[in-house]
């Protein structure tokens, strides 16, 4: 297998050639077919999983007032993506993700309908709850680096790849501010069930709109090595190449100590801020208000470059706002501190994954972006469950303030890793023509002396 990227036909103007200004390049992405109905399928179906998230986190706070269980579902939930991912992403690039895609989807409805099968009687307990919390992970291993592996095969041009991760963020972030929002009001009024009979209900639309596409098979050679071999590769790549593995380790350390603050979001709303089910979507809500604008604003990007620079920035941001929202205990206060706590969570996510995407080698894309779903929500469960014990002991405040300190330290320390980075991906960059090539000795100077802004 070939070391180097896989060449992929751009057909469409590079974002230098291309007017940066106006809504019609802001959406450029949804300009392919296959690209443009998967955005329609997922705009939909992701609504309902958000209100299945909050819904899922409500009723085992309600059920039974733990903490410590409502990390431990988290923990349920999240662990096998950690267990599987390595195994996952050597199979998706073995399978045809787009058939892989359409199984994990189907499963993932089937197992909302069982949710709301046990929920709609009142008959649920904790257990059931947890048991299929794990099997949504187990899917989840083999669809987070399958949809992201794909995406490459639905927008075909590289050059509109990063804006269809910043669409994709702003779609997840539209539904993140829409979706808990109905479900506190759902919650209200029905009840848990019939946001998870809505989650159901709506993969159909994701479901469709895969089967609809018309995808042009990869021209990439399948390996036929043994598993354990093309996972120690994967394993050989992610760990050797400083800008992939600079990206994955404070992604992690992110996920471990800092993600964690939404399995909290029930007590700080119950507890902290004396609300209800209510009060817990308007708070999940204000974090996608901020999510939505950090993808609009990324949406709006002519290239990947500088995108480096932003990732220890909004890590830091992260880190800032979750420990003034520990402290707050004014309700308008928390919804504001929640919007800069999205807009810094989605601004390094999707700067993380437009670098990751456009410098992999296409033959290890599924195994690049496993470990990417690995670090991402590999290293939540365990967050989740340290975050549920500590915040039994010293209370969910200061269980924000000590994973806060921590995610601005990993942001210091990934600033002084960014020279190094810029070195080692500026080769790269040149390859695929997001930095203009130029004569002679100019250019060989400018490789030596000037890394690029990443």
């Amino acid at each position: 297998m070939s070391d180097s990227p896989v060449p992929v036909t751009n057909s469409n103007p590079s974002p230098a050639t291309r007017s940066p200004s106006g809504w019609r390049f802001a959406l450029r992405a949804l300009s392919h077919r296959n690209y443009r109905l998967f955005f329609s399928g997922q705009s939909v179906s992701l609504v309902g999983t958000w209100m299945t998230r909050v819904a899922t986190a409500w009723l085992v706070y309600r059920l039974t007032k733990s903490a410590f269980l409502l990390g431990l579902v988290s923990f349920s939930g999240q662990i096998p993506v950690l267990l599987l991912g390595p195994f996952a992403g050597v199979w998706v690039d073995r399978w045809n993700r787009h058939r892989v895609l359409v199984v994990t989807q189907t499963l993932s409805m089937l197992q909302s309908f069982a949710l709301a099968a046990l929920a709609l009687p009142h008959r649920i307990t904790v257990w059931e709850i947890f048991v299929l919390s794990a099997f949504q992970g187990a899917v989840n291993a083999f669809d987070m680096p399958g949809r992201q592996a794909f995406l490459i095969q639905m927008v075909e041009s590289r050059a509109d790849l990063s804006n269809a991760i910043a669409l994709n963020s702003s779609m997840v972030n539209a539904s993140r501010l829409l979706g808990p929002s109905l479900a506190g009001i759902i919650i209200a009024l029905a009840g848990e069930g019939y946001c998870f009979l809505i989650d159901g209900l709506s993969y159909i639309a994701v479901i469709v709109s895969l089967l609809i596409m018309h995808v042009k098979p990869l021209d990439v050679k399948r390996s036929t090595a043994h598993v354990l071999h093309d996972l120690r590769q994967g394993w050989q790549y992610v760990s050797g190449f400083a800008p992939i593995r600079s990206i994955l380790l404070l992604m992690a350390l992110v996920s471990l100590v800092g993600m964690p603050y939404t399995v909290l979001m029930p007590i700080f709303a119950g507890k902290i801020l004396h609300g209800g089910a209510h009060t817990l979507g308007f708070l999940m809500g204000a974090a996608g208000v901020g999510a939505l604008a950090s993808a609009v604003v990324l949406a709006r990007r002519a290239s990947v470059r500088g995108l480096g620079r932003i990732i220890p920035l909004m890590a830091g941001l992260f880190g800032v706002a979750l420990i003034g929202f520990s402290f707050s205990r004014w309700f308008w206060l928390s919804m504001i501190l929640m919007v800069a706590t999205g807009y810094g969570m989605i601004q390094q996510l999707a700067a993380s994954n437009t670098i990751l995407q456009t410098i992999v080698d296409e033959d290890k894309r599924g195994r690049v972006m496993s470990f990417y779903s690995m670090s991402f929500q590999g290293a939540a469960p365990f967050g989740s469950l340290i975050a549920g014990v500590v915040a039994n002991h010293i209370g969910a405040p200061r269980t924000l303030v000590i994973g806060g300190a921590l995610c601005v330290l990993g942001a210091l320390w990934f600033s002084r890793q960014l020279p190094e980075i810029r070195a080692a991906i500026r080769p790269i960059y040149v390859r695929l023509g997001i930095i203009p090539e130029v004569a002679g000795g100019l250019q060989a100077a400018s490789a030596l002396q000037t890394p690029p802004e990443t």
